[in-house]
């Protein structure tokens, strides 16, 4: 049995969960303005979260942006999904929580009917996104005074 479960956060614990985990990651440790972590864009998207499994302690979250949602990371090509917010806790690291996060992503992007799940990767992660099949495209850009790469994945 793993130590951990993945599941989609349809219920407002599970969201609060993830939201929780969202401002560890970005906000206290990354100094990402509180103001732009959250979007309108969150009360469509599909979340996932990481629990542990022996207590339920939230371990990590992500977020599955789709349709015309998903249109201002694709560049709006159709049947293209977008990962983001995909944030582990710090004590959960190396546990493989984070790939079996963007896993769960792309499944529930398949469920969706879609053909492919774009990102933006912060520059340090792109050997993390790489080692799951995703492949950079386009120039380096700043989010968040970050520099990231748009990447893709087919599914």
């Amino acid at each position: 049995m793993s130590a951990y479960e993945i599941r989609e956060a349809v219920s407002e614990e599970d969201r609060q969960a993830a939201f929780a985990v969202r401002r560890e990651v970005f906000v206290v440790e990354q100094g990402v303005p509180e103001e732009i972590e959250y979007d309108t864009l969150d009360a469509t998207a599909v979340h996932v979260l990481a629990v542990r499994a022996a207590d339920g302690t939230a371990l990590g979250t992500g977020r599955l942006l789709y349709g015309p949602d998903a249109a201002g990371r694709t560049g709006g090509e159709d049947g293209v999904g977008a990962l983001g917010r995909l944030a582990v806790t710090r004590a959960a690291r190396g546990l493989g929580v984070g790939g079996a996060l963007v896993r769960a992503i792309e499944e529930a992007a398949r469920a969706r009917g879609l053909k492919a799940v774009d990102l933006h990767a912060q520059t340090h992660a792109l050997g993390f996104y790489e080692r799951l099949g995703y492949e950079a495209y386009g120039p380096e850009f700043p989010d968040a005074g970050i520099p990231h790469l748009a990447m893709r994945r087919t599914l």
